[in-house]
């Protein structure tokens, strides 16, 4: 058996009706390798002209790299260095806080046109060396920078890192790798056992990885040192994640450190208004958590 933790996402309500599946962090398992946050956004219909209490609002961040990666939709990016950048499905929106950033995520096309939003957002700590690195944003699309591959009824995309060879032009600051595959009724495909934390996320369909069943909303931790076998249950979207860990990280609201301290001067900086809000957005934020 090479599963060492089953982890069910847990529903949390972003406000305004927009709830998502949160996977990590868990209790039992507070990471994956580098990656600290792991939440399922969606399906969410939005009806064309909906309401902007959909959007996520202006709101910091510090110690980590966001990825945003949709499979339907569209979400609109604008930070505090001026990016502005509508993400489409199969690309990445890599944003790297470092020592601060501010952003907010608008359902901009959505209200437009109407539109399934569906995809994942991931957090990844940065190591202790880079956690106060400068703060900056790369957006990403085309196999060129996101190997793809079509064999044996799996189509993959890596998405960030380096795996079988393969290696995404996504900068990264520590080992890692992000896949998504989508896999036919039946589809075979093994995971290498290179990092020492892995994990296999079902975000569609139903697997079974080493005889262990595994369905939607589901996270599979995998054990060390053994490569994982996973075979579709009908047409399945999984993604595949991991790396070396980066040591024991604290969280409070958006904010990742190794320091107790920096999460609270983070919290002073917000709560004084000392961060910039993103260009083309800065009239309203979302206010420190009480």
């Amino acid at each position: 058996m090479t599963a060492t933790l089953l982890i069910d996402r847990r529903m949390h309500d972003l406000g305004g009706g927009f709830s998502v599946g949160r996977v990590l962090p868990f209790r039992k398992r507070r990471m994956v390798g580098p990656f600290i946050f792991f939440d399922h956004m969606g399906p969410l219909d939005v009806a064309r002209g909906a309401p902007r209490t959909l959007d996520v609002k202006p709101h910091p961040h510090i110690g980590l790299s966001t990825v945003t990666y949709l499979y339907s939709g569209a979400i609109t990016h604008r930070d505090s260095l001026g990016s502005h950048q509508e993400i489409r499905p199969g690309e990445v929106n890599w944003m790297t806080a470092g020592s601060g950033i501010t952003h907010s995520e608008r359902l901009e096309y959505a209200r437009a046109h109407g539109a399934i939003v569906h995809g994942i957002q991931a957090w990844v700590a940065l190591p202790r060396e880079h956690e106060e690195t400068a703060p900056a944003f790369h957006h990403h699309q085309g196999s060129e920078d996101l190997p793809e591959f079509h064999e044996d009824g799996v189509r993959g995309r890596l998405i960030a890192g380096t795996i079988d060879g393969a290696a995404a032009r996504v900068q990264t600051h520590s080992p890692l790798f992000y896949l998504h595959w989508d896999m036919a009724d039946g589809a075979r495909r093994a995971l290498g056992a290179d990092y020492t934390e892995r994990a296999v996320y079902v975000a569609r369909g139903a697997v079974e990885t080493d005889g262990h069943p595994l369905s939607e909303g589901q996270m599979l931790v995998l054990e060390p040192g053994r490569a994982a076998h996973i075979q579709a249950r009908g047409p399945a979207t999984v993604m595949l994640l991991g790396g070396e860990p980066v040591g024991e990280r604290f969280i409070y609201w958006n904010f990742v450190s190794s320091s107790q301290e920096r999460l609270e001067q983070a919290r002073e900086d917000w709560r004084a208004q000392r961060m910039t809000l993103p260009a083309g957005d800065d009239r309203e934020f979302i206010p420190l958590p009480a």
